[in-house]
């Protein structure tokens, strides 16, 4: 009997606490809740220099990735004379003699025999048949022949120095060989043209820049003006002539043609140019082998002139030109200067 009752309780027992664990467990499952998930806080981005927002909704215009060409330099003033050396002698004689040729030093005059002095600005029209010569287009082993290409060439290379003609003829301020270039041909321009190659036929006018420059054409140089002293050396008894300068002249028209007027281009101090001139010989139409060089030419004074200024009763330091405005009466005035220095020589002897 007690075994029974002893084995119900422990039966009960064991049912009550299987009852409680099941309600535990029940009671855990309903409170305990998943956790929630935090969403992640946005990191600001940090901002960039010099960012464009560019709007996607409208379509971004065409970027021409096409360099313009770049602009053609400018042409050498001085290219008109390339020199071009025979490959053969050129020569029935070996000339070698030119090549060494020096000019003779002038005679020194002291300044108390210069009893007498007068200063002279002549021009030498190169259109004269005398002065021909001066136009002689041929070329040869030292390049081309006419005088302003061996001016040109002279300076070019260095031999002689160039001289500003707008301040004074007294060579006072040097030019440089750039210069020098510029006044011979003219600044380069730059024009509207047409592009043609994004106009075909013209029609839009569509326009481009374009570079314009001048070429120097030597025939255009006709005249050259010669500074020269006169000095009779009462020493010696004679009148002796020293030239001091020349100067290419340059003609100026406009577009339809019309003369405005002319200027030299620079000054070369005379003294300076004799070693270059007597390297080139001057042209001789009657015996090509009897030749003189172009320093004895302006020494012998074998060229053909008139006077365009002198220092004889000019206290105004003008030209002929800027008094007398006929064309005759300026050759007739430059006559009459000459026959007075002429004369006074004359009159110094007696018989």
């Amino acid at each position: 009997m007690k075994i029974s009752s002893l084995k119900g309780l422990f039966l009960f027992c064991m049912s009550t606490l299987i009852v409680c664990q099941g309600v535990e467990a029940q009671a855990k499952k309903k409170t305990t809740t998943p956790p929630k998930k935090t969403a992640a806080k946005p990191t600001a981005k940090k901002p960039v220099a010099n960012t464009k927002v560019l709007d996607t909704s409208v379509t971004p215009m065409p970027v021409d990735t096409v360099k313009p060409a770049p602009p053609p330099p400018p042409k050498d003033p001085f290219a008109f004379d390339s020199v071009r050396m025979s490959l053969r002698s050129d020569a029935a004689v070996d000339r070698s003699l030119v090549k060494s040729r020096t000019p003779l030093a002038y005679e020194h005059i002291r300044e108390d025999d210069a009893w007498y002095r007068e200063r002279v600005w002549r021009e030498i029209d190169i259109r004269e048949k005398m002065n021909l010569a001066f136009r002689y287009r041929a070329e040869d082993d030292n390049g081309n022949q006419r005088f302003i290409s061996i001016l040109l060439r002279a300076l070019k290379k260095g031999d002689v120095t160039a001289f500003d003609p707008n301040v004074d003829d007294r060579f006072t301020t040097p030019m440089t060989v750039a210069k020098v270039g510029e006044v011979i041909s003219g600044r380069c321009d730059s024009v509207q043209v047409i592009d043609w190659v994004k106009d075909p036929t013209g029609s839009k006018g569509i326009m481009k820049d374009s570079l314009v420059c001048k070429e120097f054409n030597p025939d255009d140089i006709m005249k050259f003006r010669v500074k020269e002293e006169w000095v009779f050396d009462k020493e010696s008894s004679k009148m002796v002539t020293r030239i001091l300068g020349i100067a290419p002249i340059k003609t100026y028209t406009d577009d339809q043609g019309n003369v405005l007027g002319e200027s030299p281009i620079f000054w070369i101090y005379y003294p300076d140019l004799r070693p270059v001139l007597a390297l080139y010989e001057v042209y001789n139409g009657k015996n090509f082998g009897a030749r003189m060089s172009w320093e004895e030419l302006f020494e012998s004074r074998y060229f053909a002139s008139y006077i365009v200024k002198s220092t004889m009763e000019n206290p105004y330091d003008m030209f002929i030109k800027q008094f007398i405005k006929d064309d005759i009466m300026k050759l007739l005035e430059g006559e009459n200067i000459k026959n007075k220095i002429f004369n006074f020589e004359q009159d110094l002897w007696s018989f």
